[in-house]
């Protein structure tokens, strides 16, 4: 599965290199605009960031709430979702999924309860850097190896677990298949993954690696390929 990523600053869609907030490319001021795009290319889902959130500066609440309502296109929820009510409400608004990142490593109760009340819709966000969780919108990492992460996540009824390389995301330098191989190995949970792609071929070497999804970014909005390419259309 080829889903590509909205991520939201003040109200506009941008990309930032290695999870650099100082330095936020702006790719459009409407991101209705963007959604409508990748749903008319024929993606089935979206995976929307809302990086205000995730760092705890803001948020991108309306703009999200009306990707969320199309018809036309699932949505995943990310950023700054770290309680059980946020939860309940993106899937009642009409989310397919909800991303828990930073409440995944630091509150297993909570993500525990949001899985089990809500199966299958929950997804993890194990976003490394050097070899740690990064958390708080990539500006902090836990002491927490990864291996054990996993598996306590793998005793939960979770959609899957989202793998982002910050060192390479945003940078089109390639996917970080070493760690997608680790990550696979330890865990039986679908893997979406995250950072580096700038080709159909990293595509597909991610894919070979055994990732679910990937997840792809500054390659669409730089021209790299496009999403009907990458959709195989």
């Amino acid at each position: 599965m080829v889903i590509p990523a909205i991520d939201l600053l003040g109200g506009r869609c941008v990309r930032l290199v290695k999870g650099d907030y100082g330095k936020p490319t702006v790719y459009s001021d409407d991101p209705l605009d963007v959604a409508a795009e990748f749903a008319q290319a024929g993606a089935k889902r979206l995976h929307v960031v809302d990086l205000d959130g995730a760092r705890g500066t803001g948020e991108n609440k309306t703009v999200i709430e009306s990707i969320v309502r199309r018809n036309d296109v699932e949505v995943q929820v990310a950023g700054g979702i770290r309680s059980a009510e946020a939860v309940d409400a993106w899937l009642s608004l009409g989310a397919q999924a909800v991303v828990m990142g930073t409440a995944a490593v630091r509150d297993p109760h909570l993500l525990e309860r949001c899985a089990r009340r809500h199966p299958g819709r929950v997804l993890t966000a194990l976003d490394v850097r050097d070899e740690k969780a990064a958390v708080s919108g990539w500006t902090e990492t836990e002491p927490v190896m990864i291996g054990s992460l996993l598996a306590r996540w793998d005793r939960l009824p979770l959609a899957g677990v989202i793998v982002t390389c910050i060192d390479r995301d945003g940078t089109l330098s390639g996917p970080d298949l070493a760690t997608l191989a680790r990550v696979r190995s330890m865990t039986g949970l679908p893997v979406h993954y995250s950072g580096g792609i700038s080709s159909l071929d990293e595509i597909a070497q991610v894919a070979a690696a055994g990732a679910y999804a990937v997840i792809l970014g500054k390659a669409l909005y730089e021209g790299r390929i496009t999403l009907e390419q990458a959709l195989g259309k």
